[in-house]
């Protein structure tokens, strides 16, 4: 399988495309003014102060940006740049900022279209200029692709290992490789991981429900009596949050049929390996892969809104897998819809499985933790890659050296986003030395 993309990844965006990602940027901005739902996880728990009036527009306003500001510019714009495919970082998170930003309801979507405008018809202009510098680092991050499609390959192994020890985690990583191989030789136009990450994630579900299921047969055999109902303060919480969210269902369809559309049209990739895969057609792939990260996913979101009564912007991110295989945007918009319409209801009752099932509830959380270790260590290894292409050692030494001053800062910009910010950084370095005449770029 080529893990190369083609020299140059464009951003030129057709008409309905661009009146798609304008309109869904407003609508995410003033369903995020209503504190209905935000796009970063770690925003979420914040709102549940603000719906009550225990805080102000501008204090929650400034807790996202500065969980947000990092994600933004060091991760969403390079992965923009790099791959010519748009992201939930680059266009749901400014979204979040804007909207709980703006004091008024109607100023929130004007501010929220303003953004889908700028990143429109602005980045084009800004990948056009990049590439025409003595060093391209956007071309030269291009070589991000290869870790961070196998490298997250493993995320499975990683989640297994740690929740169900080493034993398991090797035959998980023994099993991974050899499928890894058979796909190489057997397929070789399939995405080498995708077998693989498939088997993987159904060993760690097949092993948490075995687990849950034969705890609830000794509980049982030992008379454990379980509690229902009750006077569970958090019960009541959960139930007013779900009964908030139901209110505004044609809302939350409205905005499952526009983040569907979005996937549709195969300018939008739901993650980093996504986005790569999307640039290169592998539409079917990309789905796959976005699709095992729902398992990380689902708890996390759906006890976040319970517990804050505020959902996701992409909601449980099902509608992006279903959107990149959809044949038409109609038939994703009906479909996006449906999806969000039965999430939101179904809610409450996914609160009640996963209070029953605790090993798959930690799944879920080492399956986000292994993503993460993954990709930390993918984005890391193939930003110096990218250093490497765009200015040999010299190149190594400043992205590296702006990675590591990072870290001994107290990491202002987060991990995850800190090496491809330092590829950029990097790349405007190496071009000012250029023109000092002080650098001679690599060709290739």
């Amino acid at each position: 399988m080529s893990t190369t993309l083609a020299a140059g990844a464009e951003l030129d965006f057709s008409l309905a495309q661009q009146l798609t990602v304008i309109a869904l940027c407003a609508l995410t901005a003033f369903i995020a003014h209503m504190a209905l739902a935000v796009f970063n996880d770690g925003v979420r728990p914040f709102l549940l102060d603000f719906i009550q009036g225990r805080t102000t527009r501008s204090a929650t306003t400034a807790v996202s940006f500065g969980l947000s500001a990092g994600f933004i510019f060091g991760l969403g714009a390079p992965m923009a740049l790099s791959t010519g495919v748009l992201n939930p970082w680059l266009l749901f998170l400014p979204t979040d900022i804007l909207g709980m930003l703006s004091p008024k309801k109607w100023l929130a979507p004007i501010l929220g279209g303003a953004w889908g405008a700028v990143v429109v018809f602005g980045l084009n202009g800004a990948n056009n200029i990049a590439h025409d510098l003595p060093v391209d680092f956007l071309t030269a991050m291009q070589q991000m692709s290869t870790p961070i499609l196998f490298l997250f390959t493993l995320f499975p192994v990683l989640a297994i290992t740690k929740q169900f020890g080493r034993k398991w985690g090797g035959i998980a990583g023994v099993l991974e490789l050899a499928l890894v191989v058979m796909t190489m030789k057997l397929w070789p136009n399939m995405f080498a991981g995708a077998l693989a990450m498939a088997v993987g994630v159904l060993m760690l579900i097949g092993l948490a429900v075995s687990k849950d299921l034969r705890q609830r047969r000794a509980d049982r055999a030992a008379g454990v009596v379980e509690e229902m109902g009750g006077d569970d303060p958090m019960a009541s919480l959960f139930s007013a949050s779900a009964t908030r969210l139901r209110k505004y269902l044609p809302l939350f369809m409205l905005l499952g049929a526009g983040v569907c559309v979005l996937a549709q049209m195969h300018v939008f990739g739901g993650g980093e390996a996504t986005s790569f895969l999307i640039a290169k057609g592998q539409y079917a792939e990309a789905a796959q892969v976005d699709f095992y990260r729902v398992f990380g996913f689902i708890p996390l979101i759906a006890t976040t809104a319970l517990a804050s009564g505020a959902y996701g912007i992409a909601g449980f991110t099902l509608v992006y897998p279903i959107g990149y295989l959809m044949p038409n945007p109609f038939l994703a918009a009906v479909v996006g819809a449906l999806v969000f319409a039965v999430e939101v209801l179904a809610l409450s009752w996914i609160g009640k499985v996963l209070g029953k099932l605790p090993s798959v509830r930690d799944s879920s959380e080492h399956l986000r933790s292994a993503i993460g270790d993954t990709l930390q260590l993918a984005i890391l290894f193939g930003s110096l890659m990218a250093a490497n292409a765009m200015g040999g050692g010299l190149g190594i030494l400043v992205v590296g050296g702006l990675y590591l001053l990072n870290e001994a800062m107290g990491r202002p910009v987060v991990r995850m986003a800190a090496a491809p910010a330092a590829v950029i950084v990097g790349g405007i370095v190496l071009n000012v030395l250029y023109w000092l005449d002080l650098f001679t770029p690599i060709k290739g």
